[in-house]
């Protein structure tokens, strides 16, 4: 497969900064053979391996943008990625959710303290009276499920929630969890006086200069909705489920995921209680494998050590409840840090990180959920070569 790239403003133009072990004032174009060679080098294994239609990864570099588009969005059209091109992103999702409820909590319009009983009443008298909204965004209120069981819907969700009791004593043991983060984003939600998702299509995502990301995709814009592929190789999209959209709804492209990154790590020019809210989103306040627990986002000490990567986004992290470590008070946000949030669906893979001391960060959006191991490893030797390390 061939890919084109296609660069944002200045990208092109002679750089007087070393770039990927070129020196000061080396050409642009040969930051750009370079970029591409170690895409490439990092993609296309993976594409041939796990038979991914398609991928688009968008890497930004100090302010500079490179976005790289590989193979097709449907394989019964043809049609190819490009920049228009709207993945699904799985849980990546939760970031947005994340940064939704930490603006509720900027703006005032709720409390991390406060129980998700208090914004929706029908918990009232539930389990949840002694559980907080933070126990709920750090899936640590005590080993609510990876996925709802068979039978629980939209419409019985609250049903579930006020039956479910806790296996643990909120604030000991992580364990990752749709059901969690999906009565988070709800709870929040509520508590801005809105439906989740026409906060987020209607409010966070034009605050945030995203034009080209959704939950639901309008039709003028189904075109450019990829198809996922199934591990039999037919064409799927995300089903209608329980806090879906809270949970794992987000479709969006390479070129507006790699922009919520660059925000992430420089949010100037952003509503202030907004860049307030982002940055919240980076605080730590579990550890676990390595791992340090933020709002959405999961961190690492850097540099981190691919080995280090791979455990803490292990299936025994990812699938099983470990006991935590809570930071008290809780790590304040800094930038000598890997962040970094992986996200799939039926039939799309996802993978973003970034690095805010180095201003280095990665999208990797693919039609096909393939391992999460190579997603990282693809990434790593892009990021590890973006800071200087060997292209080889």
């Amino acid at each position: 497969m061939r890919n084109s790239l296609i660069t944002r403003s200045t990208a092109l133009a002679t750089v007087a900064v070393s770039l990927l072990g070129t020196c000061a004032g080396a050409a642009a174009d040969d930051i750009e053979s370079r970029l591409r060679r170690t895409t490439d080098e990092a993609i296309l294994p993976v594409m041939k391996t796990h038979n991914v239609p398609g991928m688009a990864v968008a890497v930004t570099v100090r302010g500079r943008l490179y976005i790289f588009n590989y193979g097709v969005a449907s394989v019964e059209s043809g049609k190819k990625v490009d920049d228009a091109t709207l993945f699904e992103i799985g849980s990546i999702s939760k970031t947005f959710t994340a940064t939704l409820a930490s603006y509720a909590q900027e703006t005032g319009a709720l409390s991390f303290s406060d129980s998700p009983s208090k914004y929706v009443p029908e918990l009232a008298g539930s389990t949840f009276d002694k559980i907080n909204l933070l126990d709920l965004a750090t899936y640590t209120a005590g080993g609510l499920p990876l996925q709802f069981p068979d039978g629980v819907m939209q419409k019985n969700v609250i049903d579930y929630y006020r039956n479910w009791q806790p296996d643990h004593a909120p604030g000991t043991h992580r364990r990752y969890s749709n059901p969690s983060i999906g009565l988070f984003g709800h709870a929040a939600a509520a508590s801005m006086g809105a439906p989740f998702g026409d906060l987020m299509q209607g409010k966070l995502f034009p605050m945030l200069g995203l034009s080209n990301t959704y939950i639901d995709v309008p039709k003028k814009r189904m075109a450019d909705y990829a198809y996922g592929y199934s591990k039999a190789g037919k064409p799927i999209r995300v089903s209608p489920g329980a806090m879906d959209s809270e949970a794992y709804g987000v479709k969006t492209s390479a070129s507006d995921l790699i922009r919520f990154v660059e925000k992430n790590m420089d949010g100037r020019g952003l509503d202030e209680p907004l860049q307030r809210a982002i940055t919240a989103t980076h605080t730590g306040y579990y550890r676990v494998a390595g791992m340090t627990q933020g709002l959405g986002w999961e961190m690492y000490d850097y540099p981190v050590d691919l080995d280090g990567l791979l455990s803490g986004n292990s299936p025994e992290v990812s699938y099983k409840a470990n006991v935590v470590e809570r930071i008290e008070p809780p790590a304040v946000p800094r930038k000598d840090v890997w962040i970094n949030k992986t996200g799939s669906t039926a039939g799309f893979g996802a993978y973003a990180a970034f690095v805010p001391e180095r201003q280095i960060g990665i999208v990797i959006l693919a039609n096909r959920n393939y391992p999460i191991p190579d997603r990282l490893r693809a990434a790593y030797r892009i990021m590890t070569t973006l800071d200087g390390g060997p292209s080889d």
